[in-house]
């Protein structure tokens, strides 16, 4: 038998590195922060094992942690002291992200990126205003041009505090151009935006719910979140952020949406991200507390295959422990 071509020649190792097609490191990875308003103590998140909510005055604490593992990046989330209808807490100048930011910026060298959403600041759970009724009538849903002003407020006010990337996430119609036109006109043209452009209403999100406390008081979020079945529909999303000045694309969730990852990849020029999202590191933690994977081995092969699909940015709750690994 003649072989000519025999694959496994390039599998031996020294050379088996050297023919590697995609390179993961700590500096592809963003690592998450929950700072909360109404705690003095770290408390940490039962779905989430390994992950806390710090107090405003651990923030920087906290971050330092993260960045003595090589990751260089962090986005931050907040849970505020107080809700209403309009989440006005998440656009104060004394909120919970707006001081943690202006601390870790001052005291850390880590890049800053805000999460700009309401579901955390509304005593509703939902990610804007939400119309008249919409507690009783479960077609009623978030206004989204009302919402628009509010989420432009809250990304100047990360702005002002510090942020170095803001990262609208709620999926409202417009949201990249009007948050693009406030802070141009607040004077932080240089701040660049990662928009949150095909963002799936996904059923993995379940324990970023219980960490952020910001589910749905009533109903869901299938009217303004994406519909797993549609792939083609992600593309016509991300185009239009990417007309309104998006400079980052991001995919969420990443795992059950590879081939949305790549599909972005292929049709866009611009950085692109995926969010390796809080049930997909809560499963892996479950089947490894079971015995019945690897935990370091399957988070690495499950953040691999992310880049390996197309992501330039990977955020991920495993982002400290495989920065240490590799």
């Amino acid at each position: 038998m003649n072989l000519t071509h025999r694959p496994r020649r390039l599998r031996r190792d020294g050379i088996r590195s050297l023919v590697s097609e995609v390179d993961l490191s700590a500096s592809d990875l963003i690592a998450p922060v929950f700072v909360d308003a109404t705690t003095d103590d770290r408390e940490p998140i039962p779905s989430m094992p390994g992950h806390e909510r710090v107090p405003v005055d651990e923030a920087v604490a906290r971050v330092e942690e993260i960045r003595d593992t090589g990751v260089e990046a962090v986005v931050v989330f907040g849970i505020p002291e107080s809700k209403d209808a309009r989440g006005s807490r998440a656009w104060a100048a004394d909120g919970v992200v707006q001081r943690a930011v202006r601390a870790i910026t001052d005291e850390t060298d880590a890049y800053v990126i805000t999460d700009v959403c309401m579901c955390e600041y509304t005593d509703h759970g939902h990610c804007g205003v939400v119309e008249e009724n919409a507690a009783e009538d479960p077609t009623l849903t978030v206004k989204n041009d009302e919402t628009l002003d509010l989420l432009t407020k809250t990304a100047v006010s990360h702005a002002e505090a510090g942020a170095d990337m803001v990262a609208p996430s709620s999926m409202t119609d417009g949201m990249v151009g009007a948050i693009r036109e406030g802070l141009d006109g607040a004077g932080y043209p240089d701040v660049p935006l990662m928009s949150y452009a095909a963002k799936y209403e996904s059923a993995f999100y379940g324990p970023f719910r219980d960490a952020a406390d910001g589910a749905p008081a009533f109903g869901d979020r299938r009217h303004y979140q994406m519909d797993p079945a549609n792939a083609r529909e992600a593309t016509r999303e991300v185009e239009l952020d990417v007309k309104q000045g998006a400079d980052v694309l991001m995919v969420k969730p990443a795992l059950p949406y590879l081939d949305v990852v790549s599909a972005v990849r292929r049709e866009f020029d611009h950085p692109v991200a995926a969010y390796n999202v809080s049930g997909e590191y809560a499963m892996l933690h479950a089947a490894a507390e079971k015995g019945w994977l690897d935990l370091e081995a399957v988070a690495h092969e499950s953040l691999l295959s992310i880049k390996r699909a197309g992501a330039d940015l990977i955020l991920t709750y495993f982002a400290e422990d495989v920065a240490q690994e590799l």
